[in-house]
């Protein structure tokens, strides 16, 4: 039988978790495949890529969107179990579970990026609308980095308040501010000073320099926050100042620093999952696609 869609394993899932147990991705592959019937043949099937097989990469994505819905929750790697908010959807008794489920938690529609030109009408009639080719590969890759996103901040989370400290000096110094590696490692890090963590050259001379906080925090990240590391840095006479945090800003933080004088810039953690992607840092090339298009000059008879 073909290996059906990713959403088709949603119900299958939530019901293998429903146990309250702790349970690894191999185990669950087994489970879903056994209570839907599919062979070993048919899990042999590979992407076209030949990296993977359609189903273990369908299950993956059905075990990621509800880690992005908070229905389970990773527990250590490659192992996960169900949520609060998991049992009270199990309860339910939904006899099938797709996105448009998912689509009632807030986390999960921050995530998502389905294809934004179906209106709401056509939704609720579950009228398809198909995308051009390029329109479909945007969002495939915009899926795909948002995945990536959201798995290196579970990385990042997972490590010591001393690595998030390194990780800021080599995204700084990759964006080009600090000069190199070892001047920006003698700035950063241990200062402690008044609430600010430490600071960073603006440029190779040191013309001028941007005073850091670095926060590994899980939660939000409020205006009083901010008020204490702007107050930081007018002790300081600075004129520039990053806050950067594993957490979010609240819309209060975000709207005081709009008003205030020095500058001050705010990098959330979705933010420094993108810097990190854009600049290389904690993430490898996997594969490169070229789209080409019809050179019309070749065509052009003199």
């Amino acid at each position: 039988m073909p290996i059906p869609d990713f959403q088709s394993f949603f119900k299958p899932l939530l019901d293998i978790i429903a146990d309250e147990n702790e349970h690894s991705i191999h185990e669950v592959r087994d489970q879903i495949a056994q209570s839907m019937g599919i062979t070993e043949a048919d899990r042999a099937e590979k992407l076209a890529s030949g990296t993977q097989t359609k189903f273990d990469n369908r299950v993956a994505w059905a075990k990621s969107y509800f880690v992005q819905a908070r229905v389970l929750e990773s527990t250590r790697r490659a192992h996960f179990r169900i949520t609060n908010r998991g049992r009270e959807l199990y309860q339910e008794g939904l006899d099938r579970i797709d996105v448009r489920v998912l689509n009632r938690y807030p986390e999960f529609v921050e995530f998502h990026t389905a294809d934004r030109s179906q209106s709401e009408e056509q939704e609720a009639q579950n009228i398809i609308v198909v995308a051009t080719p390029e329109e479909t590969l945007q969002q495939a890759y915009q899926g795909i980095r948002n995945q990536l996103a959201s798995d290196l901040l579970e990385r990042v989370k997972a490590n010591s308040p001393e690595f998030f400290e390194r990780l800021v000096v080599e995204l700084m110094v990759a964006m080009g501010y600090g000069g190199s590696i070892e001047d920006a490692g003698q700035a950063i890090g241990h200062t402690g000073d008044e609430g600010v963590d430490g600071i960073i050259k603006e440029d190779r001379l040191g013309l001028d320099v941007i005073y850091i906080q670095a926060k590994k925090w899980e939660g939000t990240v409020g205006r009083p926050e901010i008020q204490r590391f702007v107050g930081a840095l007018h002790g300081k006479r600075a004129k520039k100042g990053v806050f950067i945090t594993t957490g979010r800003f609240s819309d209060d933080a975000r709207t005081y620093i709009e008003t205030i004088d020095p500058k001050v810039i705010l990098i959330d953690n979705k933010a420094l999952a993108n810097y990190m992607i854009d600049f290389n840092l904690g993430v490898a090339r996997a594969s490169i696609y070229e789209v080409k298009r019809i050179d019309s000059d070749f065509f052009t008879e003199e």
